[in-house]
């Protein structure tokens, strides 16, 4: 085992982790960026029709202000200050992305002029297109190479060590070498995004597994463990088909094994109310349980269909049945007339309205213009995850938690926070471990033990387990399901063995320890969620949850002189 040292230690090398790494580097913090591999990960490789950063409104007259975004944000399941922080911090954040050289567009005034997204009813969102998360991340990057910042790649970290006092160093995988390596630091920033493996049935890239696991071994607490984004995506390559995928009004089609063909929203919805639902699934994307009898009465229905042993296709080439632009609803028409998406087939409307959004099938090897695409319901976002505060550090000192991992989200996030959450977080992270934090890197022996693994086939084992999570613990959920899969998490994990750096399935078996660790917290949230009435903020420590109410949007000083004062006193300013 061979041993380095950094005061700070950034985990990830999405958009959370470049950008922490890019403003502790600014601020003169001794940083480590550690990432298995530099090209995985959500941020560099998923993205959707018209990928969203949600921001304040930086365009045009519509009224808005910190305080009106953070109430948006805030709901029953998310706390105020966290709203308040992300809503302060949105539009430095997307600025300094702009200023990098992401392309999000301007008028010739300089407005950012923004689009509504789902979950808000003002203008506040922008996009540079479908790959706006990997602009960001290829920004970021540049922008960390170019500040030195020491990358070591190919090294998955797997165990958070920790001492009476917190953070004390990180435990790491170096794949190349094949050895274990030890890097002693005082702060450990988490970005490894969602826990993408538990499921089968997922949206998330292949690249991205997450590693969860390791901050609840550490002591960090779950939040809202129990929810999650799933909405419809392609299946041969994983990706959201919302917004413009959906509003153009393809026909949904379920094939059965002989080839037999099912209309089955016009069959199960009636030809108008086909039509105007999956209009709607374009603003109305994710599943909601709220809008069963609506537009997500799309995503069951293909789930029933899935179930009768169906696969199910969008196809672009042909319009649903009885397609007719003056008899779909005000909206969806006033919508595709003012797009210029008037066009005689959906396939020709996208191309009006998005053309981006072909082309990128088709640089992965599907020609919408010849094919269906199979579609699914699948996780796609984690609204969950690890609990932090207003500074993003989790209740272990030193261990903070950034983008997808932290569970800032709740249910009704408006889709691009996000993204915005993966740079106000870091920054937030970044400054108070370099203005604030005292903590020094520890000195002396490390209390380090090696991690277990189950014994046996780690990919088969992790395909079965996912299998049995979307079964049971996706969007529809059993409860006796759930019992049976956590008895057999429990089973598998009562054999284990030490994980050898020399094995060849060393990182498979701490990619399903972790996702077992993961799993097992996730599934006592959703079992505490189906036998607990009641609503709030869930919090989940060893399997044990509870609620709590959310905290409110704190009030604050607005007096000039006075914040000013305390400002120059906490960053040390004359």
């Amino acid at each position: 085992m061979r041993e380095m040292a950094a005061r700070t230690v950034v985990v990830g090398s999405g958009c959370a982790g470049l950008n922490a790494a890019d403003w502790l580097a600014a601020m003169g913090e001794d940083v480590l960026l550690v990432t298995e591999n530099m090209c995985s990960g959500t941020s560099r490789n998923t993205g959707s029709d018209k990928q969203t950063y949600y921001k304040l409104s930086l365009a045009g007259d519509e009224e808005d202000s910190v305080s009106l975004m953070a109430a948006t944000l805030k709901h029953e399941d998310v706390d105020g200050d966290l709203a308040l922080c992300e809503a302060a911090g949105s539009a430095q954040c997307f600025l300094k992305l702009a200023m990098l050289g992401v392309p999000f567009p301007v008028n010739d005034y300089g407005e950012y002029v923004g689009y509504q997204t789902d979950h808000d009813l003002r203008r506040r969102a922008s996009s540079a297109g479908p790959l706006t998360s990997r602009y960001m991340t290829e920004a970021l990057e540049k922008s960390v190479r170019a500040r030195h910042v020491p990358i070591a790649d190919h090294t998955l970290a797997c165990r958070i060590i920790t001492g009476q006092e917190g953070v004390e160093g990180l435990l790491c995988l170096d794949t190349v070498q094949q050895d274990w390596v030890l890097i002693r630091c005082a702060h450990v920033v988490l970005c490894t995004g969602g826990p993408a493996a538990i499921y089968r049935a997922s949206v998330y890239p292949v690249s991205q597994f997450g590693m969860s696991g390791m901050a609840f071994l550490a002591g960090a607490e779950g939040e809202n463990l129990d929810r999650w984004q799933y909405g419809l995506a392609s299946v041969k390559f994983r990706w959201n088909v919302s917004g413009s995928y959906q509003q153009v009004m393809p026909r949904y089609v379920s094939v059965e094994e002989d080839g037999t063909e099912h209309e089955f929203l016009a069959e199960k919805l009636g030809i108008l109310d086909a039509m105007n639902m999956t209009f709607l699934k374009g603003y109305q994307w994710p599943f909601d349980e709220a809008k069963t009898e609506g537009s997500s009465r799309v995503d069951m229905l293909v789930k029933q269909e899935n179930d009768l042993g169906r696969k199910v296709f969008m196809d672009f080439r042909r319009n649903p049945s009885g397609y007719d632009l003056f008899a779909v609803s005000e909206e969806a028409r006033n919508y595709l007339i003012h797009c210029g998406a008037t066009q005689q087939t959906p396939i020709e409307r996208l191309r009006a309205m998005n053309e981006p959004a072909i082309q990128l099938y088709w640089d992965h090897g599907i020609d919408l213009e010849k094919e269906m695409l199979e579609v699914q319901v699948c996780a796609q976002h984690h609204n969950g995850g690890i609990a932090v505060d207003d500074t993003w550090q989790t209740c272990v000192p030193g261990l903070y938690v950034c983008g997808e991992a932290a569970g800032t989200f709740g249910a009704y996030r408006p889709g691009g926070t996000a993204l915005n959450s993966t740079q106000v977080g870091s920054m937030r992270a970044a400054r108070h471990i370099a203005r604030r934090s005292r903590r020094k890197i520890p000195e002396g022996e490390l209390e380090v033990t090696l991690p277990t693994a189950p014994k046996g086939q780690p990919a088969a084992m992790m395909v079965n387990l996912q299998q049995a999570m979307t079964k049971d613990a996706a969007f529809l959920r059993n409860e006796q399901g759930i019992r049976a899969l956590m008895t057999q998490i429990n089973a598998l994990g009562a054999e284990q063995e030490t994980v050898s750096p020399m094995d060849p399935l060393a990182v498979q078996r701490l990619r399903l320890a972790d996702m077992m660790v993961t799993q097992t917290q996730v599934l006592s949230a959703m079992l505490y969620d189906l036998t607990h009435e009641g609503k709030g903020i869930m919090m989940t420590r060893d399997g044990v949850s509870c609620r709590r109410a959310a905290r409110p949007i704190p009030e604050r000083d607005q007096w000039f002189e006075r914040v000013w004062r305390t400002y120059r006193e906490q960053e040390g300013r004359p």
